[in-house]
């Protein structure tokens, strides 16, 4: 893949939504008029980024997603607009340069230089990245898929089995305090119930508004959906009472503003809830994939192995190796 890079091809996609989950690698990095410093690692890794192509970019939001080369490795790039804060905004207005570009009758529009320290980025830096991970990032083709009690038995148990190991490594790090540590903001640390709850990649935590937080469960045997039973329901009931409870004390959002779900297919194989505030319009909260964690409860209070049993549906995108092996069963009909 290293041989195809040409720094001075850029090649532009189509619009997507921001993808669900960002793999945990993130580096925050605060940009120094362009200069590089040596004790800053992170600026460093920016001033040695070659790009070789735009796999995505979204006006909605305002984000883009770039392959590039760290160092001759393979290495992916993610720049994000930050949201304007509601307590910057009189700052923003006295304190920016401002350029007409056109004016009509009442209307007129201008182009505003913001102060630095209110024009941040957020910036997400892969590295080294697998073709796996750039495959991930660049726009793709998605189908709907159906996998009955006999196709997750032969097809895509399997599969997780494969790859679970380098898939979750991140999560252990996390479930073992080797990792974001200072980026939990709470902890149950019961074996069986416990769960460690700390922002998803996507937000930024400065807007509550666009509040998107993980709860990550302790138990390394729960892969996913599919593996729970009736006797997962203290372990989900606690997750939903007390992530609730946290997010109410630390964030002042009342469970009526929060939703809860579950991914399938998830992105990573250890289980986890996602929490977001219920207006906000979240990547991966459609119904083709997000379970309603108050709905998994409910099906499980009324049939124990109700998720082992029932036919699921979920979309894969055209390079997922999953869907490769669906459509090999003679499950799926998709152009090759």
């Amino acid at each position: 893949m290293a041989q195809h890079c040409n720094k001075r091809k850029y090649n532009g996609v189509e619009n997507e939504e921001i993808l669900e989950n960002i793999k945990r690698a993130k580096t925050d990095i605060a940009e120094d008029h362009g200069k590089c410093e040596k004790e800053d690692e992170s600026n460093s890794v920016l001033c040695g980024f070659q790009i070789c192509k735009v796999l995505r970019h979204s006006e909605r939001e305002k984000s883009i997603y770039v392959h590039g080369q760290i160092k001759g490795q393979d290495a992916l790039v993610i720049l994000e607009k930050n949201p304007i804060q509601k307590n910057s905004v009189e700052e923003l207005l006295s304190g920016s340069k401002v350029k007409l570009k056109m004016k009509n009758d009442i209307y007129s529009t201008y182009q505003l230089q913001a102060p630095p320290h209110l024009s941040d980025i957020k910036t997400t830096v892969m590295w080294p990245a697998s073709k796996k991970n750039v495959n991930k990032f660049q726009h793709q083709d998605s189908f709907l898929v159906e996998e009955t009690k006999e196709d997750y038995v032969n097809i895509t148990l399997p599969y997780i089995l494969k790859k679970r190991g380098s898939n979750v490594q991140w999560v252990y790090n996390i479930l073992d305090k080797k990792a974001e540590v200072d980026r939990i903001i709470y902890e149950d640390p019961d074996p069986k119930l416990g769960f460690v709850l700390l922002p998803d990649m996507k937000w930024n935590q400065k807007n509550v508004d666009d509040l998107y937080l993980i709860a990550i469960v302790h138990q390394r045997n729960i892969k996913s959906l599919r593996d729970l039973t009736s006797a997962h329901i203290p372990l989900l009931m606690n997750i939903f009472r007390k992530g609730q409870e946290a997010i109410l004390m630390r964030y002042n959002l009342p469970a009526s503003k929060l939703r809860a779900f579950i991914h399938y297919q998830p992105s990573y194989y250890h289980l986890h809830v996602h929490f977001t505030k219920l207006d906000y319009d979240a990547p991966g909260c459609g119904v083709e994939r997000a379970h309603l964690l108050a709905n998994v409860i409910q099906n499980l209070c009324a049939d124990p192995e109700y998720y082992k049993t029932w036919t699921m549906y979920f979309p894969l995108r055209k390079t997922d190796h999953l869907l490769n092996k669906f459509r090999a069963a003679g499950r799926l009909e998709t152009p090759a």
